[in-house]
Parts: structure tokens; C-alpha cells; sequence
């Protein structure tokens, strides 16, 4: 049996439930692995979860040659069904190539037998070459600007203080986030500033730093789809599902310090939505591009939504809507109850993410 990746548990809540969860187990057969969820009361396992598990699967079957590490440098993953968030997760990795500087892996993530992740991740040893990247724009820091917490805590509800206590990673919208009204502007674009809440262990090694990385860009990468469309998570009827992710690792990345994601979304059609970002650190060094493409529709006269891949996010355990407060100012003109904070989704039906976990459906919406 091939031993899992070690992935150094915080001791710092939230981040260090999802440490946790990144720990897989061996299991039965060569390159396999098992690993759990954190509970989604949606039903569905979040997408960024399996991208990261998936990494650190595939990162278990690398060998140093005596070069030094292979490091990911992109990964290519493809959403097929949802999990169960009860049910265990297996993991099995095919070892397709491995040259002289790049090895590449084929991961796939399966609940009773059927997959619902398949993904190609590739790696390389570090070598010198030409250091040249796109310059990180001019934005305010972090510290001038609203932590999603906080807008959180200033909502008299159970549910808004509860994940101001357990989202595990704080956000920071440039341009004013979309939770409870769309943006001010209707344009695909938007600047944010991110990093986890809690200390990264330092013994953690950059394939960990990087699966963490991709566990967090995932509740994210669409919201300039929603900006483009004027739509916030309060949206009334969206639906809306990640169909793939593809990810390429620059340069050495740090999720314990603060992150700008530079987003755009290009374009929708078809009820698909792109959107891209640039990920550079607080030193202005490019870590990370991104690219998904993920599905985005809205009710029309001719089609009422099935329901299968709504965002259900508006109200309590108690079935209480979430109070807003600018309930007063001009609604969004969708009403409804989509509604996602700090990455995290709260269900319509007494649905509430768990250590701070977006559980936004990552399936096929056909």
C-alpha cells in the first residue's frame, strides 16, 4: 500500500477541521486512498474539497529521485456527480507518466463505485529558468477593507453568527461583496483579498500549502459570473454548479498570508458561465491562475427551475428568513434566497455548512 500524504493538523479552528479532512487513509489496493467530508447539511460534498484530496492522493504516489520534490504545477479536474457528504470517499491514482524533470497522475474520486471527480494533475522538480509574470494591480490592502466576519456578525441571526465563528477563511471584497445585493456595477470583475483564519503549521510542505489553495479558490471563482449577470447569492431560482476547474501553480504560495484574486468573467452563454483569476501574494509574486467554467441559470418564462441544483440559502434551522440589513435600501430586484458568506452556504431548510465549508452543488446542472 502506498502511504497517504502527511498533512499537519492545525491547531487553530476552523482551518483545523479542514486539515483534518485533507488527511487521507490508506485502503485497500495499490495507490488508494480513502477520505471523508466535512458534514454538508445541503447534501453534497464541496467541490474544492475533492480538488485538494485529490491532489494530495496523486501527490503520495511521487518518488524523489534524488532530484528534490515534484511539486504540482497544474491540475485539470472535471465534476461528474455530487458526493454524499456521510459517505467516504475513495481515491485512486494511476501513475501515467513519469520523465526526467515532470510526472503526471489521473486521480479519480468515487462514492459506491460511480465517479464523481476525475482529475490530471501534473508535477515538476524545480528548475531555474526566465522569471517574468504580469504585474499585481494597484488595490486597496486588506486591512482598509470589510471582512465578510464581520458583515456577518452585524446580522442578528443564529445561522450569520454562526459562520462568522466557523468560515475558515476570510474574505475581503474590493469592490463590495455580492452576499445580499449585486454589485453596484454590472460588469464581470472583481479584486479580493484572502487567507485562512488560523496558522498553516509550519512543517507543512508546499503541496499542502497548494492543495489549501484549491480548497479555497473553489467557493469563489464564479462570483464575477454573477456580477456580469447583475445576480447576487440572494438571487431568487439561480442554480448553479462548478462543471470544471483547472488550476496552474507558479511559484510558491503561502494561504497563512493574505492573497489578491484578480477575477473576470469573459463570458456566459448557454447557461455557462467562465471565469478566470490571477492569484498573486501580498509581495505582488503571481502564485496561481485559475480557470472554471461552471453552470449559471436563472428561471425564465419558458423554464422554471427543478430545484436540483438551486442555491437554498435564506433562512434558519427554525425556517426563519435571514434578517438583512439594508432591508431598507433598494432590494436586488430578484429577492429569494441565495445567499452565500464567506465562502459558505446556509440551506433554505435548515441547511448550514460546517466548519465554514461552501456547499455550493458541484454537479452537472443537465
Amino acid at each position: 500500500m502506498t502511504r497517504p500524504y502527511p498533512v499537519p493538523i492545525s491547531s487553530d479552528e476552523p482551518l483545523g477541521s479542514v486539515t483534518r479532512v485533507l488527511a487521507l487513509e490508506e485502503t485497500d489496493g495499490e495507490d488508494a486512498f480513502t477520505g471523508a467530508s466535512l458534514p454538508q447539511h445541503s447534501g453534497r460534498v464541496y467541490g474544492g474539497q475533492v480538488v485538494a484530496q485529490g491532489l494530495l492522493a496523486a501527490s503520495a504516489t511521487l518518488i524523489d529521485d534524488g532530484d528534490g520534490p515534484r511539486l504540482p504545477h497544474s491540475v485539470h479536474a472535471y465534476f461528474m456527480r455530487g458526493g454524499k457528504p456521510e459517505a467516504p470517499i475513495r481515491f485512486d491514482v494511476e501513475r501515467m507518466h513519469d520523465g526526467r524533470s515532470f510526472s503526471q497522475r489521473r486521480t479519480t474520486a468515487s462514492q459506491d463505485g460511480a465517479a464523481i471527480l476525475t482529475m490530471v494533475s501534473s508535477f515538476q522538480e524545480t528548475q531555474e529558468g526566465a522569471e517574468v509574470q504580469l504585474p499585481a494591480p494597484q488595490v486597496p490592502r486588506p486591512e482598509e477593507l470589510t471582512s465578510a466576519l464581520e458583515i456577518f456578525r452585524t446580522i442578528d441571526h443564529p445561522v450569520a453568527r454562526f459562520l462568522g465563528r466557523t468560515a475558515a477563511f476570510d474574505l475581503r471584497h474590493v469592490e463590495g461583496n455580492i452576499y445580499l445585493h449585486p454589485g453596484e456595477v454590472v460588469e464581470g470583475r472583481q479584486h479580493l483579498w484572502a487567507r485562512s483564519r488560523g496558522q498553516v503549521p509550519p512543517e507543512a510542505s508546499q503541496v499542502v500549502h497548494r492543495a489549501l489553495l484549491a480548497y479555497m479558490c473553489d467557493q469563489l471563482m464564479l462570483e464575477p459570473a454573477l456580477r456580469s449577470q447583475g445576480l447576487s447569492w440572494r438571487s431568487e431560482g439561480m442554480s448553479l454548479a462548478t462543471l470544471d476547474h483547472a488550476q496552474w501553480f507558479h511559484r510558491d504560495v503561502d494561504v497563512g498570508d493574505w492573497l489578491l484574486f484578480v477575477q473576470d468573467s469573459p463570458t456566459s452563454q448557454g447557461g455557462r458561465s467562465m471565469a478566470r483569476a490571477e492569484v498573486f501574494d501580498a509581495e505582488g509574486r503571481l502564485v496561481s491562475t485559475i480557470a472554471q467554467e461552471g453552470m449559471v441559470r436563472m428561471p425564465t418564462a419558458d423554464r422554471s427551475g427543478t430545484g436540483r441544483w438551486a442555491i437554498r440559502v435564506a433562512e434558519g434551522d427554525d425556517g426563519s428568513p435571514i434578517p438583512d440589513p439594508q432591508a431598507d435600501m433598494a432590494g436586488d430586484g430578484h429577492g429569494g434566497d441565495a445567499v452565500k458568506r464567506d465562502g459558505a452556504l446556509v440551506g433554505s431548510q435548515g441547511h448550514q455548512p460546517q466548519q465554514g465549508v461552501g456547499v455550493r452543488e458541484h454537479e452537472p446542472g443537465v
